[in-house]
């Protein structure tokens, strides 16, 4: 479990083909400080395990699911990625719930920079607008973020935009993000239980007034 609060950019530094997944190492000296293996350690959203590390470094087996559910796919030494580690059950949650298992991706559609911040535009997919809320919870590559904008429901090309402070800005990869641009996105876990619960309320009400039409 993790909060979006970024410890610190880390940098791929090898990607190696194991089956049909990969190995990534990232050098990340905060993250492996007190990693060990088998730890969590959400790299810019993703939920990975620790299976080697070393003074400033760690390893981890990233799947074929993975890969083509988040930009992990597209990983190659030298790109920078957003580090957390796994929330301990005495620290504060400053972000909100993040379990680090990407929903999807979205694309950067627009950055508008301010005085004091910038504004991303992000375009995703159709099948997860419904769980996106202005002033609601969500993560990308990790971050979390407060929804400032959200496009109208039943929108044919849906998207959400997310104000960056200039600390986001400086201690994330957000900060580097342009048009075009893929993000790894991690909807509020609150959202998608309702979702699930009212899919199963529906299914049970049409149950229920089937089966009172067959007893008539």
């Amino acid at each position: 479990m993790f909060t979006g609060i970024i410890e610190e950019v880390g940098r791929i530094t090898a990607v190696e083909p194991s089956g049909d997944g990969v190995r990534l190492t990232v050098h990340a000296p905060t993250a492996v400080s007190d990693a060990g293996h088998g730890d969590s350690i959400a790299v810019s959203g993703v939920c990975l395990t620790v299976v080697d590390s070393g003074d400033d470094w760690f390893a981890a087996d990233v799947m074929k699911q993975t890969l083509d559910m988040s930009t992990l796919g597209d990983a190659a030494a030298g790109r920078g990625v957003n580090i957390e580690r796994a929330l301990a059950a005495h620290a504060r949650l400053g972000g909100h719930i993040v379990q680090g298992h990407i929903d999807g991706t979205g694309e950067v559609l627009e950055v508008r920079p301010g005085d004091q911040w910038r504004v991303l535009r992000i375009g995703l997919p159709a099948e997860l607008a419904d769980l996106v809320v202005d002033k609601g919870s969500i993560a990308v590559d990790g971050v979390s973020l407060t929804v400032s904008s959200a496009s109208p429901a039943g929108a044919p090309e849906p998207w959400f935009e997310v104000s960056l402070i200039p600390e986001t800005l400086a201690a994330t990869t957000l900060g580097e993000r342009a048009p075009g641009d893929r993000t790894n996105l991690e909807t509020d876990i609150l959202a998608r239980h309702v979702r699930r619960l009212l899919a199963f309320t529906g299914a049970a009400g049409a149950a229920s007034t089937s089966e009172e039409g067959r007893l008539a």
